[in-house]
């Protein structure tokens, strides 16, 4: 089966070129059927222009847009884009390092999950890394947009995860109908996921290349709440064919 991988990236000038590196050696060396998309989200600094230089080839390639519109757009246009049976999106920095790749590939194979959702809580490496106030607000943030999204009847731990993998009719079933552009669209694409009656699983992962967060978690919680509440009405009206 054919595996897509998704990388949404906005500003990442000073890691694009390690990230290609890094991303397309590892895809070519364990897989025969492949291809490589990266997102370029209306960045500033160039780095779209920089891949496209020296990385566009027979399996890799790269879609780009201004201007910005944030990540879940991004993930969007990949994942409408892509050929895969398979279809894969991680973080521009390889937080979660490549080997996840080939590991949720093959519980696809094995499995007759529609969606397979990393988790950090599954073990208790998960966090490590992580100083003890950062680990205790990201556990909290994620344990109460579950409540609020009613998540718990898909038994998933981690929500939030940058790290996901979908089906191909699940993926364009899903993505098609999505609305969100910012950081809530993880939310969205489950909402829908179960509301089409996909059928879900988790995998544990862990954070390898720290990088600062981009989430306040007051803030952007208060935020997803109110998000989480609209979306919950729009995709209970939504007629999905």
């Amino acid at each position: 089966m054919k595996i897509s991988l998704i990388i949404p990236m906005y500003n990442e000038m000073s890691i694009v070129h390690e990230a290609a590196a890094s991303f397309s050696g590892y895809m070519m060396a364990h897989f025969d059927d492949w291809e490589l998309i990266f997102v370029d989200d209306g960045s500033t600094d160039g780095c779209g222009e920089a891949f496209a230089q020296e990385w566009i080839e027979e399996n890799v390639s790269l879609i780009s847009y201004k201007p910005n519109r944030g990540k879940g757009y991004a993930v969007r246009q990949g994942m409408l884009a892509a050929t895969g049976d398979i279809i894969v999106f991680t973080d521009c920095d390889n937080a979660y390092g490549t080997a996840v790749i080939e590991e949720i590939y093959k519980r696809f194979l094995l499995s007759d999950a529609d969606i397979i959702v990393g988790s950090r809580n599954m073990d208790k490496s998960g966090y490590e890394g992580y100083t003890f106030i950062r680990r205790l607000a990201s556990k909290t943030y994620i344990k109460l947009i579950n409540i609020i999204a009613g998540f718990g009847k898909y038994h998933l731990s981690d929500s939030q995860c940058g790290f996901k993998g979908f089906r191909r009719e699940a993926a364009k079933k899903i993505f098609a109908n999505c609305e969100v552009d910012r950081f809530a669209f993880d939310l969205e694409a489950i909402m829908i996921g179960g509301k089409i009656g996909c059928k879900f699983a988790q995998m544990p992962v862990k954070i390898i290349n720290h990088r600062e967060s981009k989430v306040n978690v007051v803030k952007d919680a208060v935020r997803m709440i109110g998000d989480v509440r609209k979306m919950k009405k729009r995709i209970k009206k939504l007629e999905i064919k």
